[in-house]
């Protein structure tokens, strides 16, 4: 039974580890969102956890006969703004959403994730690193934990520690992102069209026998009687 004074844990491990096709996917999103090297596929099985419960439950209130009526109409309500509230979801979005949510959309709320896409650090990992040694804060409370599933109200006061080094706009590090920000947002200039290639005589061979195995105008139109 365990030990009572420990809760056991809520994240669910695969059933087949040695799946080389979930192997190679889960490679791929510890790379594309600078996860541990060392035990990062936990933090997306944690993910994946945490995302087949919003399911479940979300084809539980579906499979309801009736959910218009009593605490199930309320639990369904209370599901839909707790994901839109996490920004899982969009404002106006039904039950049937939820079943859209994909594990990339999870990992996508993660602190680290925000910090990236906010332009605060350069990567993934930088991200990961600055959160992890106390240079990234929401309002006042400084954050030191890369897996923190932010909320769609605390992005606003996201901001680098009032302590950090960072913190100083004059700071080279705070130079270069900006730097690096213009860079990014510079048109891309539009792609020349080249010269039309010279026709090789084994093209111009091959234009001629396509012509003559072509067949006849005589032979296309439809003789009476078919």
């Amino acid at each position: 039974m365990g030990d009572p004074k420990f809760a056991r844990s809520k994240t669910q491990t695969p059933t087949h580890p040695w799946k080389q096709a979930r192997i190679d996917e889960e490679h791929a999103l510890k790379e594309k969102y600078g996860l541990k090297k060392v035990g990062g596929m936990k933090e997306i099985w944690r993910e994946k956890s945490s995302l087949r419960r919003h399911r479940n439950q979300a084809m539980k209130l579906i499979g309801r006969v009736d959910t218009s009526e009593g605490h199930f109409a309320r639990e369904k309500t209370d599901l839909v703004n707790s994901l839109c509230r996490q920004g899982l979801l969009v404002e106006g979005a039904n039950i049937d959403d939820v079943l859209q949510i994909n594990v990339e959309h999870m990992l996508s709320r993660r602190l680290q994730s925000v910090v990236y896409y906010r332009g605060l650090a350069p990567s993934m990992r930088a991200a990961r690193n600055m959160i992890v040694h106390g240079h990234i804060s929401i309002g006042e409370q400084k954050m030191t934990v890369p897996g923190y599933h932010i909320r769609k109200h605390e992005e606003e006061n996201l901001n680098y520690s009032s302590n950090s080094v960072y913190n100083d706009p004059n700071h080279p590090f705070r130079l270069e992102m900006e730097k690096l920000r213009l860079t990014m947002v510079t048109d891309e200039e539009p792609e020349e069209v080249g010269a039309p290639k010279a026709a090789t005589e084994d093209f111009v061979e091959k234009i001629k026998k396509d012509a003559e195995d072509a067949p006849k105008i005589e032979e296309t139109i439809p003789k009476e009687g078919n």
